[in-house]
């Protein structure tokens, strides 16, 4: 990730760095200083590199006239160097740059100066075939006119329509649209430009921005957002129901508590995937894939004991895709979360997964054969 990006001698000077220890230093974006892995990833490290200068210089060649002067280039050689504080968690980096032995800059960074950069070099994660990344790759190429926007809503209520009713298809929508503008509040909240939702057909929600993460708090915030505006709609539906005593509202709640409940399943690219990646990933070391892999197998028995077979399944199978991917951490450009964003993080989560639950829960006992079908499928 980046850490640091400063004028030096009137060219860019960018340190990256990641958990892993490494650190690169490029000047006009070539290569200048490399520090290899190593389990000393924090403290003080120092840059140190030179530069050619070739400056012009009068030398006078006195003649006749006393009026000839004769340029002569002057080449001096700058030693430049980088020395950093760095502290990962919670973040945290100081530096000073000298130019032969002279301080030239000083300053600190912190967790809201990597929020609101805009990186200089775009990092290409590598992609994995799929129908659902093929699909993303076909809309990005449409995304930019405006029209598609409603064309695509067109399209997933007529395919909804057609599949259930015209009622059902719209309140699907609704819902849909709920929880991605969730998604739109917290990258607004970050500074975010946004470009709109989605509806895709047969694919859910969409909720793009023009900007980049730069942080894991960034990534849990975003992608929980969705789901909690998503309960907060259900637990306003089930208000309208108990006032009304009309069981379209019943039926409504419950089952956008099972939409947002499936979306926070531990799988990527689900909201839960992201989350649960972007905590077992920001804990250092081997323990952040036992820690993970213990408040999984908790996820899993809890779930299993209370017979949702359904979660339980798919618990199993997020954790393993995860961890799959666990050697691939230290690559992220992210900024990790503190031991505080990580425990903060895991509480939003089961809260929310709990809540979502415990709405489903409520309406399969209210008697109501229909109301207890979103339980019956995650009890399968």
């Amino acid at each position: 990730m980046e850490l640091l990006n400063i004028d030096c001698l009137g060219k860019p000077l960018r340190l990256e760095g990641s958990l892993a220890g490494w650190q690169q230093l490029f000047w006009d974006n070539n290569l200048v200083s490399q520090k290899n892995a190593s389990a000393d990833n924090e403290g003080l490290h120092a840059h140190e590199f030179e530069v050619r200068v070739t400056s012009g210089a009068e030398n006078q060649d006195m003649g006749a006239n006393d009026s000839a002067i004769t340029p002569s280039p002057i080449t001096k050689t700058l030693i430049i160097r980088l020395e950093s504080d760095l502290q990962w968690q919670p973040f945290s980096i100081t530096y000073r740059l000298l130019v032969n032995d002279e301080m030239v800059a000083e300053g600190k960074r912190d967790t809201k100066d990597i929020e609101r950069q805009v990186r200089t070099v775009e990092v290409v994660a590598p992609q994995k075939f799929s129908l659902l990344g093929l699909a993303s790759l076909g809309f990005k190429l449409l995304k930019s006119a405006k029209i598609i926007k409603v064309l695509l809503a067109g399209a997933s209520l007529a395919a909804y329509s057609w599949l259930f009713s015209f009622q059902f298809a719209v309140a699907l929508i609704a819902c849909l649209m709920v929880h991605e503008y969730g998604h739109i509040r917290a990258m607004q909240y970050f500074g975010m430009k946004t470009k709109g939702i989605y509806i895709i057909p047969f694919l859910g929600g969409l909720a793009l921005s023009d900007d980049k993460i730069n942080t894991r708090w960034q990534d849990v915030t975003i992608s929980i957002m969705g789901p909690v505006f998503g309960l907060l709609l259900s637990l306003v539906l089930m208000l309208v129901y108990w006032m009304t005593g009309n069981i379209f509202f019943a039926g409504l709640a419950n089952f956008n508590a099972l939409i947002n409940l499936i979306n926070l399943l531990p799988i990527l690219p689900l909201d839960g995937g992201h989350i649960l990646k972007s905590i077992g990933f920001s804990i250092n070391g081997k323990f952040g894939l036992v820690a993970m892999a213990i408040g999984s197998a908790i996820g899993i028995f809890g779930s299993y004991t209370l017979g949702l077979s359904f979660l339980a399944f798919f618990m199993l199978i997020g954790t393993v895709e995860i961890a799959m991917e666990w050697k691939l951490r230290h690559q992220s450009h992210l900024l990790p979360l503190d031991r505080y964003g990580q425990i903060f993080s895991s509480i939003w989560y089961v809260i929310t997964v709990a809540a979502l639950v415990a709405i489903m829960w409520y309406f399969a006992h209210s008697g109501d054969e229909v109301l207890s079908t979103p339980m019956k499928i995650l009890r399968s």
